[in-house]
């Protein structure tokens, strides 16, 4: 049985809630990221005047991508189990301009507060691997999308994710402990061609990447602030132990020894008419 602290984001304290903030905007900033994104948008060919659906949407990162596109004048509406965040998000795209056309409402994506087929397109961004029955959330997004529309699905294949240490019984059992901590469905993307199916999607694409970085971390380092914050809450290490494993990592950054690794994968489909 895992935490995955990351789907009850509605119950943790204000000071772990500005932490994620400035991980999902650090990691969503990465080059890396940021082309994965662009990618699977890409591909969507989202319409100018669509009607969009962000599951889960976290600090907007990908509704403020979707608004602030080239041309665009639909509407972007994101939903996220966290007050928090919510807040967050409203705040970013104010900042960025684009808060007339994405907007951000507190909701459970398991059970919409939205009528049937109102979007044109839905995507769910590092959602799915947080949800206890991830089938009833897609389930759901089909019910709130039109017939034929596309939905996206990103997030990683959490069974890849690993940082290196000099004692390899450690390092696996570290990582273990991480991934009970941050992800509730860690074989998610494996499935995701059968649950699509099973929620009534037709698979028009996938894409794939690794992202790894050997030597010197970059991305991975707001992850691992974050996720030192993460574990001791979760149960999953103490607070010194958790402590000692991030400076382990940030040092074999510093020594140009490091290796940290998690294979990404996006999905688009389409509901069937």
């Amino acid at each position: 049985m895992t935490a995955d602290l990351f789907s009850k984001t509605d119950q943790l304290d204000a000071a772990t809630l500005d932490a994620l903030v400035v991980r999902f905007e650090a990691r969503g900033k990465h080059p890396a990221f940021a082309n994965m994104l662009t990618e699977y948008l890409d591909a969507m060919q989202i319409a100018p005047a669509a009607n969009v659906l962000d599951m889960g949407c976290g600090t907007g990162l990908v509704a403020r991508a979707i608004a602030r596109h080239s041309g665009f004048i639909g509407s972007v509406a994101g939903i996220d189990l966290s007050p928090h965040l919510v807040a967050a998000a409203t705040r970013l795209a104010g900042e960025e301009g684009v808060n007339q056309r994405a907007t951000f409402q507190c909701g459970d994506v398991r059970k919409l507060p939205f009528a049937d087929a109102s979007f044109d397109a839905v995507v769910a961004h590092t959602l799915l691997s947080h949800v206890p029955g991830p089938l009833a959330v897609l389930q759901e997004a089909a019910r709130a999308l039109k017939p034929g529309g596309t939905m996206a699905v990103f997030d990683g294949d959490y069974s890849s994710l690993t940082f290196d240490q000099p004692n390899e019984a450690k390092a696996k059992a570290d990582d273990e402990a991480l991934i009970s901590t941050v992800v509730a469905n860690p074989r998610l993307m494996g499935q995701m061609p059968r649950l699509l199916r099973d929620a009534g999607f037709e698979l028009l694409a996938s894409f794939a990447h690794v992202l790894a970085e050997v030597g010197t971390a970059s991305f991975w380092l707001s992850g691992i602030e974050t996720f030192r914050r993460l574990m001791p809450q979760a149960g999953a290490m103490t607070a010194s132990e958790a402590d000692a494993w991030a400076a382990g990592l940030r040092a074999a950054s510093d020594a140009g020894v490091f290796f940290g690794r998690c294979n990404y994968h996006a999905f688009l489909a389409r509901k069937s008419t």
